[in-house]
């Protein structure tokens, strides 16, 4: 008890009443939407026609392609509030509503503009599926214009013009070699063919070489 009302009801007076707390519903998770929804097609699995579970096999597919990509609507956007509500309200009233009603009479019977209640509901359904598909359009669009802006910033970055250049690249001659620096020339070539020994052989010692004769001086007689 507060100080103040201690000495209200010591006087006499009345505490004043506490402001009613505003609580605000609690925001789902990602998981726990898409355990929600499966739950709910497991619930009306053997319940409902075959094209109302196909119907909502689809938008359920759709739905789950759209929840991990959430944080990119925004969490205050009308697209992302759409397709909470439909995996959390939307779908599982139309066919609660359908459910409702005995079966014989909601595939017989015309309610509007001459469809039975299972009509309506497929057109319900697909009218979900049509704004769920719009929904992840948009956000798939969103990441391939992403994706073509990263690839001009990389052309421009790195393709013709940019100003990045690279020399040319000699391959090494034998294999570990590393290839010899640009700015040295490379070795003379060598011919394969030997060459002729260019130094008197050797004589014995013990041999009087040859006399040489001696030829006159051209130009005399």
């Amino acid at each position: 008890m507060a100080f103040g009302d201690w000495l209200g009801r010591m006087f006499g007076r009345e505490p004043e009443p506490e402001a009613p707390r505003l609580e605000l519903p609690k925001v789902k998770t990602s998981e726990e939407l898409l355990v929600e929804l499966a739950e709910f097609e497991q619930e009306i699995a053997e319940r409902v026609p075959t094209m109302v579970l196909s119907r909502v096999a689809r938008v359920a597919s759709i739905v789950r392609d759209i929840v991990p990509r959430l944080d990119q609507l925004g969490a205050g956007s009308y697209q992302a509030h759409t397709v909470v509500a439909t995996a959390t309200s939307y779908l599982p009233e139309a066919v609660g509503g359908y459910l409702r009603l005995p079966r014989s009479w909601a595939d017989t019977r015309p309610i509007a503009n001459g469809k039975t209640a299972l009509l309506v509901l497929c057109d319900q359904l697909d009218l979900l599926g049509y704004k769920m598909d719009q929904i992840l359009d948009a956000v798939v669009r969103a990441d391939a214009a992403a994706l073509i802006a990263h690839g001009q910033f990389l052309a421009e970055k790195f393709g013709a013009g940019s100003g990045l250049e690279l020399g040319e690249i000699t391959a090494p001659s034998q294999p570990g070699q590393a290839p010899p620096p640009l700015s040295q020339a490379p070795p003379p070539a060598t011919s394969s063919v030997a060459q002729p020994d260019l130094e008197d052989e050797p004589t014995d010692p013990g041999r009087t070489p040859p006399a040489r004769r001696l030829e006159p001086p051209s130009g005399t007689a």
